[in-house]
């Protein structure tokens, strides 16, 4: 990592984001990054997992 986030770093964000989104917002802006980490995830296990051939059903169809 080309650069270090110490706690007078992460202060400084934080001040930031309470100036630009206000404090009545935070709680709305933490959830919806966390559901937006949460479907990222889930989109990389899901492209990881192959995908499985469906079964071809030929019930009532025997010659």
């Amino acid at each position: 990592m080309p650069f270090k986030l110490g706690a007078p770093e992460l202060i400084l964000i934080l001040l930031i984001v309470v100036i630009v989104f206000g404090v009545g917002k935070l709680p709305e802006v933490g959830s919806a990054l966390g559901r937006g980490i949460r479907d990222f995830k889930k989109g990389l296990s899901d492209a990881e997992e192959p995908e499985e051939a469906p079964e071809s059903t030929t019930e009532g169809h025997k010659a």
